[in-house]
């Protein structure tokens, strides 16, 4: 073995491998070089810092004591309590603890062994953006969810999930996806509900003309605002992390949306120039810290609004996978991110042709020595507003797949247990339950450790097929119980869009089809074969399968309740495609009304999934 093959083994790098194409692939020399600086080999700009070398973190099962070395260590509880000992430490509650042994601090994970499962349910997916009530204009607002989830609930649904709400980049109208987003722990203001009206835009969102409008929206809402103690403790509350986050939306307004094309004294947030800013502007920090302080109150009340209205969960939020390396929180927490490469996936089902996310990875030896902080501190934002929380792309627990810039990708391996163990201990605090994206290109024994923790995994129905043998699609009660089954996602074509091959359409478009009439007769043969399976051609037979199916959770989406053709998202595409700009084909109103969500509700009652 080279020294680089020992180099790349040590730091957990997997740079041979097989893609979800079935293909084998080498990453080459120049790849696991770049790779290996990104994660501070030979590259002392994002090495570790000192005062961190010594530190680590063990998950270890809460209640139960836990083997120890030789030598006196000092035990410090997640309540700051102080305990000195030797040996095996003391049965410790679910949380986070630290303890102090031969020179080391050793973050200690105390986790429940697993999650309870959810009761046999059903809700409706969609994406907030899309709602409209009335007339086609702006975006959804938190309130529109609130109002949806209130006219969902008689129908028996258990919950109304969405695409991420993270905080986005108001200051590029260009850059929208909800999944690229600047800061994962902060909300998305241009989804607060002023009471302005807003331009109409027709079928596709104008998010230039939108965001604009939203903006001066809140700009007019803040000038009337006088000030509120409740407020005012919520900013006290929020600390140095909160005035980080509102001086970085302010200083976005002056110098661009993106940190490093800032000056320099701009880009290190703690430099003097920063704190000058800060000082200087300080009611264009208070206005972003009460856009925040909106968006937080009105989600919180759309989730009131759920429950109170029936739902069993309320909603069910989304954590995207990765955030964007030039946005607030690489910006607020610059090594805990690896810089000069991507997140993304080797070719699979969702992207023939591969996918570079332009998403900033967290560093595992950076996670591991401050003691997975700001993964808990992600998870409990959201779970703050919600009963069931998704997790994008799960399979970054594992490994994620980083790419250079300008050079194939690899795997990197992830300490999945760790964040499995905080995972529980933040679900189970909260009394949600989760579910994980775990599509593509599976890891052996992932699925495994998703569902010894309670994770829940994702069941799509057009890829529910027996492919190691006959390649028949699986019948319902072949379907995992511990997993959340759909007909598709936002990164697939809607049931009416699939029957029409309109991703084929798509595809073939961008040249990705090497033999387009092949693949159109495969989607024939699919169609006919999956309508043999339900007993039916129609949305009833698909949505009526679904609720016969055994999984413990069903999703139906609602561009299908709503008769959309064209899908959220094609993946591989940014301005090819129209991605995450289409309306729903019905209004708020119009949906809670269509035939199709109370015939749908019937089956799942039917099913028994509309709860007692």
């Amino acid at each position: 073995m080279s020294d680089l093959d020992e180099a790349c083994r040590k730091a957990g790098l997997i740079w041979v491998y097989r893609d979800g194409a079935g293909q084998m692939q080498e990453a080459p020399v120049e790849s696991r070089r770049a790779v290996l600086a990104a994660l501070g080999h030979d590259n002392p700009d994002a090495a570790l810092p000192g005062t961190l070398r010594q530190s680590t973190s063990l998950a270890i099962a809460a209640g139960q004591p836990t083997d120890w070395g030789p030598g006196p260590w000092l035990l410090t509880t997640e309540t700051g309590e102080d305990l000195h000992g030797e040996g095996p430490l003391p049965p410790l509650p679910v949380g986070y603890h630290r303890i102090q042994h031969n020179g080391w601090i050793v973050h200690l994970l105390a986790s429940p062994p697993s999650l309870p499962a959810p009761p046999r349910r059903w809700g409706v997916t969609l994406p907030l953006f899309a709602l409209w009530d009335g007339a086609r204009q702006g975006m959804g607002s938190y309130a529109q969810l609130g109002d949806l989830a209130e006219g969902l609930a008689p129908s028996g649904a258990g919950f109304l999930g969405i695409n991420p709400i993270h905080a986005g980049f108001p200051a590029d109208p260009g850059n929208y996806s909800p999944y690229a987003p600047s800061h994962r722990r902060r909300l998305n203001t241009l989804h607060v509900e002023t009471g302005h009206a807003l331009p109409e835009t027709g079928n596709l969102i104008d998010y230039t003309a939108t965001i604009r409008a939203r903006r001066a929206a809140l700009e007019d809402a803040f000038a009337s605002f006088t000030g509120d103690p409740e407020f005012e403790a919520w900013r006290g509350e929020g600390g140095a992390a909160l005035e980080l986050f509102v001086t970085y939306q302010a200083l976005s307004e002056v110098h661009g949306g993106y940190w490093m094309g800032w000056p320099a004294e701009y880009q290190d947030p703690h430099s003097p120039q920063v704190q000058s800013f800060a000082r200087a502007h300080g009611q264009r920090l208070r206005f972003h810290a009460w856009a925040q302080w909106m968006a937080e109150t009105q989600l919180a009340g759309a989730q009131q609004r759920a429950k109170a209205a029936g739902m069993a969960f309320g909603l069910y939020l989304d954590i995207a996978v990765g955030t964007h390396p030039s946005g607030a929180e690489t910006w607020a927490e610059r090594g805990l991110f690896a810089q000069g490469v991507s997140l993304g996936a080797p070719p699979d089902l969702l992207g023939p042709s591969g996918q570079r996310w332009g998403l900033a990875p967290m560093r595992p030896d950076m996670l591991r020595a401050t003691g997975y902080a700001a993964f808990a501190q992600t998870l409990r934002q959201q779970l703050d507003y919600c009963g069931i929380l998704r997790i994008d792309h799960i399979l970054g627990l594992e490994r994620s797949f980083w790419l250079p810039d300008n050079l194939p990708g690899l795997y990197v391996t992830m300490p999945r247990d760790e964040l499995l163990a905080v995972l529980r201990i933040e679900v189970s605090r909260a009394g949600a339950y989760v579910i994980g994206e775990d599509l593509g290109t599976i890891p052996d024994g992932l699925r495994g450790a998703l569902a010894k923790s309670g994770v829940m995994g994702c069941r799509v129905a057009m890829f529910e097929r027996d492919w190691d043998g006959t390649n028949d699609f699986l019948q319902a009660d072949a379907y995992s119980p511990d997993a959340l089954a759909s007909w598709a996602t936002h990164d697939l074509p809607t049931w009416e869009g699939w029957r029409q091959a309109r991703d084929i359409d798509w595809r073939a478009k961008l040249g990705e089809i090497g033999d387009e009439p092949a693949a159109r007769a495969d989607r024939a043969a699919d169609v006919a074969a999956f309508d043999s399976l339900i007993g039916g051609h129609d949305m009833n037979a698909m949505h009526g399968f679904l609720a016969r199916c055994s999984s413990h959770l069903v999703a139906i989406q609602g561009e299908d309740l709503a008769g959309a053709i064209e899908q959220a998202n094609l993946p591989g595409t940014v301005y090819e495609h129209p991605n995450w700009c289409r309306r729903l084909p019905l209004p708020i109103s119009g949906l809670i009304s269509a035939p199709s969500l109370k015939q749908t509700g019937a089956l799942m009652a039917q099913a028994g999934r509309n709860g007692p």
